[in-house]
C-alpha cells in the first residue's frame, strides 16, 4: 500500500465548505484524480503516494480555498472546471476565474462564473459593445446575461434594460391572445423573470418596471426604434430571421451594449438556414468591437442529467 499524503486546513469552515452538500465534492475529487480521499479532523487525507496526482490536488485546494474565501462555494461545475484547468497544465484559467465576478446593487448575492467559458462570457460582457452568447440550454447563457445587465443599470451605467424575443410561436402577431400586452407576452418571457427573481427582490423588479427602467417586449416591437444607453438582450436568437436579426442589430445607438443569446440545436423556424443566428457569425465575426462566445455541452451547469441529455441529443443524427 503506498503512502498517504495528507493536507491540514487550520478553517473548520473553510472545510465544511470544500466538501460541499452531502460531500458531493469529495465524491468528485476521488472520481477526478483516481484515488480515495477522507477527513481525519482538519486533515484531510489522499491516499496515494504519486507525486503527480498530489501536486494536482495540493493546487486544486489552492485553488478552492480562493474560491471560497471570494465568497463562492464551490460546487461540482466549479470543481471540474479547476480540475480540467490544472490537469491539462493551464493555470492562468484556473486563476482566471477567480478574478471574474459580479455584484448586483440590491442584489441577492455576488455572482460566480462556473466553467472558463462562462468566464469569458461575463468578461467579454464588460468589455465589448457587442457579445454573442451560442450554446446548448442549461449553460446560463441567458442567466448570466441578465446578471450583467441588473449590474450596469442598477449601478447607472446604463439608462435602462431591454429584453425581447422572438414569439415564434405566434408568429409575432399577439392579436389573437388574450388580455393586454404585458399578459400576452409573460409566458415567452417567463425565464427571463425567473432569473430576475433569483438576482433581486420582486418589489425592485416591480418598481424598476413602474419606472421604465426594465422594458420586456416582443422582437416584433423594437423595429423603428432608436437604443441609446441602453443594455439589451436578445433572447433566443436562433428563432430570428436574417432580416429580424439585421433590423434588431441597427436599433443599436450610442452608449448601448447588445447581449444576443441562442441555442442553433433548438431552432423552431421551418428552415434551419433561415436562423439569422446561424449567419450572423460569418457576417460579422471580423468586427472587433463584437465578440462570440461558443459553450458546449461541457458549461451546462444546470444538472448531470441535463449534461447527459445535450450529449444524448449531439450524438443522433436528425432526419433531413
Amino acid at each position: 500500500m503506498g503512502k498517504n499524503q495528507s493536507f491540514v486546513l487550520n478553517d473548520n469552515d473553510i472545510l465544511s465548505e470544500l466538501f460541499g452538500v452531502h460531500d458531493e465534492n469529495i465524491r468528485l475529487l476521488e472520481e477526478l484524480l483516481g484515488v480515495k480521499l477522507y477527513t481525519r479532523g482538519n486533515e484531510i487525507v489522499l491516499e496515494t503516494d504519486d507525486e503527480v496526482i498530489v501536486s494536482h490536488f495540493k493546487s486544486m485546494l489552492h485553488q478552492l480555498e480562493s474560491h471560497i474565501k471570494l465568497g463562492q462555494l464551490p460546487g461540482p461545475d466549479l470543481v471540474r472546471a479547476v480540475h480540467h484547468s490544472i490537469n491539462n497544465g493551464e493555470i492562468e484559467k484556473a486563476d482566471f476565474l477567480k478574478k471574474i465576478h459580479v455584484n448586483i446593487p440590491q442584489g441577492k448575492k455576488k455572482i460566480f462564473p462556473r466553467s472558463y467559458n462562462q468566464a469569458l462570457y461575463l468578461d467579454a460582457m464588460k468589455k465589448k459593445e457587442m457579445v454573442f452568447c451560442i450554446g446548448p440550454a442549461g449553460t446560463g447563457k441567458t442567466f448570466l446575461a441578465v446578471v450583467q445587465a441588473l449590474a450596469e443599470v442598477l449601478s447607472h451605467q446604463k439608462r435602462k434594460l431591454i429584453v425581447t424575443r422572438p414569439v415564434v410561436q405566434a408568429g409575432e402577431n399577439l392579436g389573437y391572445l388574450p388580455g393586454d400586452l404585458e399578459q400576452k407576452i409573460h409566458p415567452y418571457l417567463r425565464p427571463i423573470y425567473d432569473a430576475f427573481e433569483m438576482l433581486i427582490p420582486p418589489s425592485l423588479i416591480k418598481r424598476c418596471e413602474e419606472n421604465g427602467i426594465i422594458e420586456i417586449a416582443p422582437l416584433a416591437y423594437m423595429r423603428g426604434r432608436t437604443l441609446s444607453d441602453c443594455f439589451v438582450i436578445l433572447d433566443e436568437a436562433q428563432n430570428t430571421t436574417k432580416k429580424q436579426m439585421m433590423m434588431f442589430l441597427t436599433r443599436i445607438d450610442t452608449g448601448s451594449k447588445a447581449i444576443i443569446t441562442g441555442d442553433i440545436t433548438q431552432i423552431d423556424l421551418p428552415r434551419r438556414r433561415d436562423s439569422g443566428l446561424v449567419q450572423v457569425v460569418s457576417i460579422l465575426k471580423s468586427i472587433e468591437e463584437i465578440s462570440f462566445i461558443f459553450f458546449s455541452k461541457e458549461d451546462v451547469v444546470r444538472s448531470p442529467l441535463v449534461k447527459k441529455i445535450v450529449h444524448a441529443y449531439e450524438n443522433v443524427q436528425e432526419d433531413s
